[in-house]
């Protein structure tokens, strides 16, 4: 046996043994998705064990250092720890834009006193993070930002407004870019921070989007005080720990086009509309799941082999915004079909049948994937110019 087989077969024995029957079920509400932090509320005892058993074993992130209570493991491992436990139905026991964004950034920018302050808490859950690029005139154009920080000799004073500011009214800490340098050029004189956002002076306020839900804040700083040591990287190079941070975001966005374990579409159209034949009734729509899953397959196995080659530092470094597009627009598709399939059902809005609507809710949020993190537009000028070479306008 070689050690890879030896480790599936401990890996799965061990999943077997702690993640709990409840943590094994289908994800049926936002509730049922643990992002821990102060606030965080567990929906049962379950999720709080699953919870802690994982973040225990570092496996809530698996390929981090053990010296930052992460895993430890090997890429190979990671991947067979995923493949286990989608094997067992179980759910994710921390969503983390810690885990998905900053962490990466800090092993690679931070000071050793910064990754043994920040990874840890991560890894066990105890602090939520949010991230605060966009500002209302600098979406796109991010490096025109213009929230500002003052040298005050021992603290940095922070002014200035971010928006599309993810759960910020529920983040515990925001990792921040902000201008040091307005003298600068515009990719200059930009550092990157991190502070509390219970600090005096910082108040979030929800934008409602057209689903009815809001992930979504503007976030205010006002005379904000932020200790000295909480500047990751150098003094107005945070430009490139925003680069290097945009390239997990991407990744991550992309991830929601992996839809390995994700309820099939073709078993809520086949209850909607039935079978002919042994086939789906409907033969378009037939016709599109298949193409929608052929898709879909490709591009999981386009993810793990950019993922190989990134291990082995062979990646294109535009690879993100690759993914991150076709990720996106994927998962688009997968919510059109979904709503055809669920048929007049799934334009029901409020009930308990619906769960106050979440299909229709989610097909309309989906709307935002080819804007958040980077438009649609943006990646494909970025596939054009860094992968196809293509001669500019």
């Amino acid at each position: 046996m070689s050690d890879l087989q030896a480790f599936r077969h401990e890996t799965r024995a061990w999943l077997e043994a702690n993640c709990p029957a409840e943590m094994r079920e289908p994800v049926r509400s936002e509730g049922d998705v643990c992002w821990g932090g102060r606030r965080w509320t567990f929906q049962s005892q379950a999720q709080r064990q699953w919870l802690e058993r994982m973040a225990e074993a570092g496996w809530t992130a698996p390929e981090w250092p053990r010296a930052y209570g992460g895993g430890g493991l090997s890429r190979e491992e990671a991947k067979v720890l995923r493949a286990e436990m989608a094997k067992l139905g179980c759910r994710s026991p921390l969503n983390s834009f810690g885990i998905w964004m900053l962490g990466p950034a800090l092993l690679r920018y931070g000071t050793e006193d910064q990754k043994r302050a920040y990874l840890p808490p991560i890894v066990r859950g105890e602090i939520r993070w949010c991230q605060g690029y966009s500002e209302p005139n600098a979406g796109s154009d991010l490096a025109s930002l213009q929230t500002r920080a003052e040298d005050r000799g021992d603290h940095w004073l922070v002014n200035g407004q971010k928006i599309w500011t993810s759960y910020a009214d529920q983040a515990d800490w925001i990792f921040c870019l902000v201008r040091t340098d307005p003298a600068a050029p515009k990719h200059l004189g930009i550092s990157f921070i991190l502070f509390d956002m219970e600090s005096p002076g910082v108040s979030t306020r929800p934008i409602n989007l057209i689903s009815g839900k809001s992930p979504f804040c503007e976030t205010f700083f006002d005379n904000v005080q932020v200790p000295k040591s909480n500047l990751v990287g150098e003094l107005n190079r945070g430009w490139d720990v925003a680069k290097y941070l945009l390239t997990h975001e991407r990744e991550m966005i992309s991830g929601m086009g992996n839809l390995e374990g994700s309820p099939s579409i073709g078993a809520l159209a086949t209850r909607t509309l039935g079978l002919e034949g042994g086939f789906l009734a409907d033969p378009m729509l037939r016709g599109q799941i298949a193409a929608f899953d052929v898709d879909a397959i490709a591009f999981r196995l386009a993810m793990e082999r950019t993922g190989d080659m990134a291990k082995a530092r062979q990646a294109h470094p535009a690879a993100s915004s690759m993914l991150k597009y076709y990720g996106a627009e994927l998962n688009k598709r997968r919510f059109e079909l979904l709503m055809a399939a669920g048929g007049a059902d799934a334009l029901e809005w409020e009930g308990e049948r619906s769960r106050d609507g979440d299909l229709a809710r989610s097909w309309l949020r989906t709307k935002a994937n080819s804007i958040e993190g980077g438009t649609s537009e943006i990646q494909l000028n970025i596939v054009a110019k860094r992968i196809l070479e293509l001669p500019g306008g």
